[in-house]
């Protein structure tokens, strides 16, 4: 992925990194996001209902490649949505 291009990396089900800048709507859901608690690492991460919806409206917001990190599989955005809703199933 380009460093400046927008993009979305995924891994055990929630967010592991991202590039939004300039998208003001999605800066604002990443602040609610870190507001509702969220550890530093991904593994440790235990997302609650409404964190998944905002990974699901970040991902519906991402205009770059949304990428599976521990497959680096490339995601559709419903495939992405998927992975996030059903991990911890």
């Amino acid at each position: 992925m380009a460093e400046n291009q927008e993009h979305l990396l995924l891994k055990w089900g929630t967010l592991k990194g991202w590039n939004f800048k300039g998208n003001e709507p999605a800066i604002a859901l990443l602040k609610e996001y870190h507001e509702l608690g969220s550890s530093f690492s991904a593994m440790a991460q235990r997302d609650t209902p409404r964190q998944q919806e905002i990974i699901c409206e970040l991902i519906d917001l991402c205009s770059g490649p949304i990428q599976n990190d521990w497959s680096g599989e490339m995601m559709t955005k419903d495939e992405a949505k998927k992975y996030v809703r059903e991990y911890r199933s």
